[in-house]
């Protein structure tokens, strides 16, 4: 099964939780394990935030999500300027220290991620992710 899904949302806070939603549906229609759902729920939803709060005023949030038997793929660009040095899995900052925990929590989680070339101007972050079958998890 292949199913993919192209969004562009507007530059708001409550697009991470649409586009959280439309991969949880999508999700829907496989046998991929809890645990996978749980990981790529927080996934979607820390690049989407990380896109709304760095993205340029006037720019939109755009998200691909592709899944095929095996990956996920997710894709949130928007317009502005790439990261200098951004490492996806630094360390997390200081405990009592406000944000910064967003792009060490994808790199954690995520199988694959990385900033991409994109379109001009364009930041694009891309996230893979090994789907576990529901069927082939272990029990607890």
């Amino acid at each position: 099964m292949r199913v993919s899904m192209t969004l562009s949302l507007p530059r708001q806070p409550s697009s991470a939780t649409r586009a959280r939603h439309v991969l949880t549906t999508l999700l829907s229609l496989t046998d991929v394990s809890e645990d996978t759902r749980a990981n790529l729920a927080v996934l979607i939803s820390e690049a989407c935030a990380n896109a709304v709060i760095h993205a340029d005023p006037d720019s939109g949030v755009d998200i691909t999500i592709s899944i095929d038997d095996h990956v996920c793929l997710i894709e949130v660009g928007n317009r502005g300027r790439s990261p200098d040095n951004t490492k996806l899995d630094a360390d997390l900052p200081a405990p009592l220290t406000i944000g910064g925990r967003g792009l060490p929590l994808i790199g954690a989680l995520a199988d694959t991620a990385a900033f991409v070339t994109g379109a001009p101007g364009q930041v694009l972050l891309r996230i893979t992710k090994h789907l576990t079958d529901a069927r082939a998890a272990p029990t607890r």
